[in-house]
């Protein structure tokens, strides 16, 4: 018998281990390049997605007494059982074959070091113990701080920087133990979350959602038209976003498709794919996001969980590359999850709302998404 649902109490959480951030891609540059020939290898020593944004986040989080206010709580690595839920057995031993030796690649752009089967396991870990805490009332909502990230992780490779599907392995634990009978992802990373899709394609338990950079990665991946199939037909919402698109635009975005698909849908849990790459900054996308924009979102999902009677929200970490503008955003969203405050300021909030699209391009993209709703049948959120 799965135990019973709880209403979400106690203290927010940060789930963090400092052994996460030791995880490397071993010699690659930026997009997994090979280091060699005409590549120069990163000053950080690591690929594109090193550790550097996140360390410097929890340091930020340090220094204006954020964490002092959270339970800031690591957590045991997934088992294999876990694991195993979402990924083949095969994949998980040819993963842990290559990390015993010198690691290596399996699957396209996701390099990595010896020693890293352990370390995603232990990011898989987070995932699934921040959402074990809101599950059992432990916690009120909760943060995992996760490296490496997840969504582009298939069940039988590994794709672009993930390795393990954090937030899948985290959902089906869920289901599966926790007694949640549905939950819904919503991933608002650059990149289209086409691992965490493909992994609940045909379902009809999870409702997945990924506003992302159109055509970006993987390409040709994340169409508006990839529905669902069989009994997750309907389970499945894409909103590919114009090049450019700016703090406005995602909350339209969000508004008019996301919170509605939402409410519909009503799930126990929601979970947030936290990627911070649609920022100005972001070396991998060309997006126009600020530190609000991740607040204003962050916000409108709180409101949603709430509206849902049960308020259980937990944000998985995912992209993210800028090392000084990603701590900014972050610690935006985690203040808009927690309801704390900091005296933390951004300082570069200003000049990215100077630059505004025009208003050719804020029709254009307003068109599309209305479009989109009509199609679906949403009704826009209040």
């Amino acid at each position: 018998m799965k135990p019973e649902l709880h209403p979400s109490a106690g203290a927010s959480a940060f789930l963090f281990d400092e052994r996460c951030l030791w995880f490397h891609s071993g010699r690659a540059s930026a997009l997994a390049a090979p280091v060699g020939g005409w590549v120069q290898p990163l000053a950080s020593g690591s690929g594109v997605a090193s550790a550097d944004c996140l360390r410097r986040l929890k340091a930020l989080m340090d220094a204006s007494g954020l964490s002092r206010q959270l339970r800031v709580e690591s957590a045991a690595p997934a088992s294999l059982p876990q694991m195993a839920r979402v990924h083949d057995l095969e994949y998980l031993e040819r993963f842990r074959r290559l990390s015993e030796q010198q690691g290596g690649e399996l699957g396209l752009a996701a390099p990595f070091a010896a020693g890293s089967f352990e370390l995603a396991a232990l990011s898989a870990g987070l995932a699934r113990a921040a959402v074990e805490g809101v599950m059992r009332g432990e916690y009120q909502r909760a943060y995992a701080a996760c490296i490496p990230a997840g969504h582009h992780a298939l069940r039988d490779q590994a794709m672009g920087s993930t390795l393990l599907a954090n937030s899948a392995i985290a959902v089906e634990h869920a289901i599966a133990e926790l007694g949640a009978r549905r939950v819904a992802i919503v991933d608002w990373d650059v990149h289209h979350g086409n691992g965490t899709q493909s992994l609940f394609y045909e379902r009809g338990d999870v409702l997945t959602i990924s506003l992302h950079q159109e055509n970006c990665f993987p390409p040709g991946s994340g169409g508006a038209d990839e529905l669902g199939r069989g009994a997750g037909q309907g389970c499945n919402l894409n909103i590919p976003l114009l090049p450019g698109c700016g703090h406005q635009q995602y909350l339209h975005a969000m508004a008019q498709l996301v919170v509605p698909a939402l409410l519909r849908f009503a799930p126990d849990l929601l979970v947030i794919g936290a990627g911070y790459d649609a920022s100005t900054y972001d070396v991998l996308g060309h997006m126009q996001l600020h530190s609000g924009s991740f607040r204003e979102m962050t916000r409108m999902m709180v409101a949603v969980a709430e509206r849902l009677g049960h308020g259980r929200l937990v944000m998985v970490h995912e992209g993210g590359y800028s090392e000084v503008y990603v701590p900014f955003c972050a610690i935006a969203a985690i203040e808009a999850l927690t309801g704390l405050q900091t005296q933390v300021r951004d300082p570069f909030i200003e000049f990215i709302e100077q630059q505004r699209l025009a208003d050719d391009f804020d029709r254009l993209h307003h068109q599309r998404v209305q479009t989109q709703a009509r199609q679906l049948e949403l009704v826009p959120a209040p």
